[in-house]
This record gives structure tokens, sequence and C-alpha cells, in this order.
């Protein structure tokens, strides 16, 4: 395998030596990409599932589109830093014909997992790092989507290191097939602005459908179109969503601004954003128009109707934690304990344990304390979860 990506490579013309991918997103272009590609529905789990991993082995997580560009690339700031000298950075093209033999290239090329270890790589330079990758399918084509890969040290060629990966890789393949059965949900292709070399149909328009959980801009998905927001029009977003009997100008204002601000202010705003949703937003009393979708509704729906592990699958994380609108603050804050109390609730260790792995339930010492108790002795989780509470007990406890 590795002699046939060699041949693959020479035949590329790649420099053995010298040879760097190319960046081929810019950042403003690349957020616009990264927010419509099917991926982004999907990368919080994925970075969940490996993100945390990686960053405790001194490697990162890159997800690459169905190209071999690189949407993200994750891990610890100095290991980023090492990255950023092969140019393993978020934009560069990383298949075959751009960078020789490399575990997200030839994962592409292959259609299979695929790990390359040290000098197994093309290009010397890249010959410190070992890599792993697996393809992640669209549930419905098959067609790829993209690469999730893990690269770092030694440890990456370890034959854990690609289990762990695959198992990843169809996680997500699972998710985005409940996403695409789901027609509150549809999976959006990306358009041809970002690059792509064979468009994808879209989906029928209909709707407005609006995303911010985890995330520190709001996401609209309307029509066959799909873009992010500014901070302040995600948190007017937010709030008009949840009063579909529309609010006054000076009640808006209330529940946006954590002082007193001036009419003028929320006004600019709004004219603003009417040119982003046309006739979706409306005004006199401000309102959205049409079926709005939301994720943090669907997780709330899932938690009313008791199905607690359907709510933890949807929920990607605080809505837009960095918000300090006091009705997203309100919010925010309910959703997550609503979310937190009803895992406490239901006590089943997969629960507990997918909390913790996540950013925002890493520290929660009662979920670690819980684990301790229900959790067999014979568990491999078992002294982590110890170690974990004994730590956080120690910093925050009482």
């Amino acid at each position: 395998m590795v002699a046939d990506s060699w041949l693959r490579s020479i035949a590329a013309g790649i420099n053995v030596d010298a040879s760097e991918p190319p960046i081929t997103l810019d950042r403003p272009e690349l957020g616009d990409y990264r927010a419509e590609h099917p991926l982004s529905r999907i990368f919080p789990l994925l970075y969940d599932v490996l993100g945390q991993a990686a960053q405790e082995c001194d490697s990162v997580m890159a997800v690459a589109d169905e190209h071999g560009q690189l949407l993200w690339v994750c891990g610890p700031p100095d290991v980023l830093r090492r990255a950023e000298a092969i140019s393993f950075v978020e934009g560069a093209q990383w298949d075959e014909e751009h960078a020789g033999t490399n575990a997200p290239g030839t994962a592409l090329r292959l259609d299979a997992p695929v790990t390359i270890r040290a000098l197994e790589h093309f290009v010397r330079p890249v010959q410190r790092w070992s890599c792993a990758a697996a393809p992640i399918h669209d549930p419905l084509s098959r067609r790829i989507l993209g690469i999730v890969d893990i690269t770092g040290g030694e440890d990456v060629g370890l034959p854990q290191t690609i289990a762990m990966i695959r198992a990843a890789a169809k996680m997500a393949e699972s998710e985005l097939a409940r996403l695409a059965s789901d027609p509150e949900h549809p999976l959006w292709r990306p358009s041809l602005a970002a690059g792509l070399r064979d468009p994808v149909a879209l989906p029928a328009a209909g709707g407005l459908h609006l995303q911010a959980l985890g995330r520190p801009d709001l996401v609209v998905t309307l029509g066959r179109r799909s873009f992010r927001l500014s901070p302040r029009h995600s948190e007017i977003l937010v709030v008009l969503a949840g009063h579909e009997e529309g609010l006054s100008g000076d009640e808006l204002a209330v529940l946006l601004y954590p002082g007193d601000v001036t009419s003028s202010t929320l006004r600019a705003e709004m004219v603003r954003l009417r040119p982003l949703l046309g006739d979706a937003l409306a005004s006199r009393p401000y309102r959205l128009t049409g079926k709005v979708t939301s994720d943090w509704a669907a997780v709330t729906a899932r938690l009313a109707a008791g199905d607690v592990p359907g709510a933890l699958r949807l929920y990607r994380g605080p809505l837009l934690p960095q918000s300090e609108a006091p009705a997203v603050v309100r919010q925010r804050q309910d959703l997550h304990e609503w979310m937190r109390a009803a895992i406490l609730a239901d006590g089943r260790q997969e629960l507990l344990i997918n909390w913790t792995q996540s950013r925002w339930g890493a520290d929660d010492l009662e979920m670690w304390r819980r684990q301790c108790t229900i959790l067999p002795a014979t568990s491999p989780l078992r002294p982590r979860a110890e170690a974990t509470a004994s730590r956080l007990d120690a910093e925050f406890g009482s």
C-alpha cells in the first residue's frame, strides 16, 4: 500500500525534500465553507470522541473534506505550532497529489482506514510524524464526505488508534443517517463557492433552521442558503425564536442588552439583519415568520419526552456560550441545567461518561463522583473517574 502510494506521489511530481501542501481555503472563505459542509453537523461529536483523546496524547485531530482540504485542526497549542511547520493547518490541501503519502490523503484515495507511520510518509519533513485516518461516508449515497485523522508521535501508529478512529467515523455516519432521516434537520451540501470540483444538489427550500448550541455564533439555514450571523444578530434570533407572537422594540432591547440602550441601537441592528433574512423577519412587532426550528428546541423536545439519550446526542454544548444577553443567559442556563439534571436522574453510566467527556462537562465534579459510585470496581474507567474526582475536589470541592 505504501509503495503504491509513493509511486503515485512520484507521478504527481511531489518533491521529497521540500513539497509543502498549498493553502486552498483562506480564512474568510474557510469559515463560510465549513458552515455549509455536512461535516459541520457532526464535528462536535468527532471532537468529543477524538479531540480530547488527541490532546491528552500530544496529538492533533483533523477533519478534511472529500478533496483533502483540512477544515478543522485541533490540539494542544505547542503541537499545533509544530504542525504549522509542515503546513498541517486549516485550509491546507492534504490529498496525495499535493502532499504525497499521508494518512488523510491515502485514506481518501483508497476509501479505507489507513495508518502511515513516520518514515512511510513520502515527504521527509513529515516523517517526524505518524498519522491514522478513516473516511466518513454520506449515509444516502455512500460517497465520501471527508476524513477524520489523528496526527502525532509514535503512539499514533499503534493498532488501538486506528480502531478508535474507525469507530468514531462509524459513529459519525450513524449520526448523519439520523439527521438525514429528519426532515427538520436536512443535511446540507457545500456549494461551488469554495472551489469544489463537483456540485451536489441542495435540498428543497423550506423553513428557517437555527443552530446555536456550543457555538459562539448562530448558523442560519434559510431556503438553499446556510450562513453565520454576527454575535448580536445571533442573540436576536435566539430571542425571537422563543417569542412566536413577536416583541416590540423596547421588549426586545430589554431581553438583549444587560444595561440601558437607546432604541436607535436596536433599530440599526435590525436594519442590518433584514437583508440577510428577507421575508423571514417581520416587524411591528419584530418576529420570525414561517416554520422555525432550532437545535436547542430539538433538545428541549427530547427532554420533555423523557428521551435523555436522544437529548444528549443532540446537545452540542451550551447555547451561545459567550453571550451576555439576559434572555440568552437565562435560556442557556435553563437548558444546560435541565440536561444535566436529567442525566443525573437517569443514572446510566454511558450518559454520565459521555457528559464528562465533553468540553462543557469535563470539570463537573458531581458527574465524576456519581461515576465513582456506579462503575464496577473492575471497570477500566473507574480509576480515571476516581482520579479526576479527587483532583476536582481538591480544586473546587468542599
